[in-house]
């Protein structure tokens, strides 16, 4: 079994940063692929940022520039840094793990994003 949780999410200002953190235990493999989506109210959960375990990185273009997603395979753990954050980026985070034995979720984090 996977288990992920998700951390680093919280309230910000427009203009602000956020780092988020998913930490990954269990049977965990270099090879899997990490990735962030997020949920808004009333809205479907979309891809944000993905990583492959050959450093492949695919964003939503309406973060690109802005987020930067990135691993640290010795601790297990997936960051999404997110700069310049606006209002539109508020939703609930979640942290996704893809492996040959199937696909893994975290809990969510919440990040909103308000003056």
């Amino acid at each position: 079994q996977v288990q992920l949780v998700e951390s680093g999410g919280g309230l910000v200002q427009p203009g602000g940063s956020l780092r988020l953190s998913c930490a990954a235990s269990g049977r965990i493999f270099s090879t899997d692929v990490m990735a962030w989506y997020r949920q808004a109210p009333g809205k479907q959960r979309d891809l944000v940022a993905q990583l492959t375990a050959g450093g492949l990185t695919t964003y939503a273009d309406s973060v690109k520039g802005r987020f930067t997603i990135s691993r640290d395979n010795a601790k297990n753990t997936v960051y999404l840094q997110m700069n310049s954050l606006k209002p539109e980026n508020t939703a609930v985070y979640y942290c996704k793990l893809t492996s040959f034995r199937g696909s893994y979720w975290g809990q969510g984090t919440q990040v909103t994003v308000s003056s």
